[in-house]
């Protein structure tokens, strides 16, 4: 399915990468596991539509907003891009100033603001879901694979197997303390560090969505890193979007039609570590192996939050427990891909 004209592509295109373009895509997106999809927007009548494009995360992002007053839309992007400012300050792993580097620099962090706690809480229930396959302690084994491949001439057959095994040692959901009243978080072993880009670019689009709903918005398109359509399309319609083929990000390789859902999406391919794709950013907590590059998952759900953390866990989970994660996870449904085109949906 090639790409229409009216077809806005969020996403870079997928081509062979070089070792540096690799690393400075991964120096980005410090482990995000979301992929931007393809949205096909059609005629909105009088309605203009205003678009704000941006990062988050270091992901791609986009606001779309339909209004016949441009200067009332700006200024309920403007509140919005507040929010994101804000969730920038607390999520950002490659802020020096952000709440959680300060957690990962020091080990531990007092009167942490509520939406930190809310959302680790939120991360902390997926890994007890998925018996820590999704885990947002990840991070030193990522850092593994990001400095390996920093080196000039890296060994192709990726970190050694005794560094993947000593990053390992760091890693364990259950190790993290959280005193929600006090806003207190700490880690209870050594050397840990944890990224929320697998659950956060989605909560980001869920907050971004709230306070522009605030503002009197109930049909849009809010991509924070995940996207989410909010009601039916201004004409009544549902919203249709595209699936990335995983071996060309800008060809839609299969699309569904939404009302009020988001559809999340990860992929081995949305960074690559090595110039031969062998070596994602997705990585098992339980093996230190990488998923593959051309290997994706949207999942559609209520809100970004639960499609982004489902997206990334559905990636690792066993087959067989797909569709019970799916379920208790609170997610509708899970479109499995590879440049062949739909290889499973699940349902819940």
């Amino acid at each position: 399915m090639n790409a229409a004209d009216n077809l806005s592509v969020s996403a870079p295109l997928f081509r062979p990468v070089t070792r540096r373009r690799a690393i400075a895509l991964a120096a980005v997106a410090a482990g995000a596991a979301g992929v931007p999809l393809l949205f096909r927007l059609g005629a909105q009548g009088d309605l203009r539509e205003i678009v704000w494009h941006g990062t988050t995360l270091g992901a791609s992002s986009t606001i779309k907003l339909y209004h016949k007053d441009e200067a009332f839309a700006q200024r309920a992007i403007d509140a919005a891009l507040a929010e994101l400012e804000r969730m920038e300050a607390i999520f950002s792993v490659y802020r020096a100033d952000s709440v959680i580097s300060r957690l990962n620099s020091t080990g531990h962090i007092e009167n942490a603001p509520a939406a930190f706690t809310e959302l680790l809480t939120k991360a902390l229930t997926v890994s007890k879901l998925t018996d820590g396959i999704f885990d947002p302690t990840i991070q030193p084994l990522w850092s593994v694979y990001f400095n390996h491949f920093m080196q000039e001439n890296a060994n192709p057959a990726g970190p050694s197997q005794q560094a993947i095994q000593q990053a390992m040692t760091h890693i364990g959901w259950q190790h993290i303390d959280i005193d929600v009243n006090k806003g207190r978080v700490a880690f209870n072993r050594p050397n840990m560090a944890i990224t929320l880009n697998s659950i956060g670019q989605g909560y980001i689009t869920d907050r971004v969505s709230h306070i522009l709903r605030q503002h009197g918005f109930d049909s849009m398109l809010v991509d924070m890193g995940e996207p989410r359509a909010l009601n039916s399309r201004p004409d009544g319609k549902p919203w249709h979007v595209g699936i990335a083929n995983p071996a060309d990000p800008s060809q839609a390789i299969t699309e569904v039609n939404v009302r009020d859902k988001c559809v999340a999406t990860s992929g081995g391919y949305g960074t690559l570590f090595d110039d031969a794709g062998k070596f994602t950013h997705i990585i098992n907590p339980k093996t230190g192996l990488t998923v593959p590059a051309m290997f994706g998952v949207s999942v559609i759900a209520p809100t970004a939050t639960i499609g982004d953390s489902l997206s990334t866990a559905m990636l690792l989970v066993p087959p067989a427990k797909r569709r019970d994660l799916l379920v208790a996870g609170g997610g509708n449904k899970a479109i499995f891909v590879t440049p062949n085109g739909v290889s499973q949906i699940v349902e819940a």
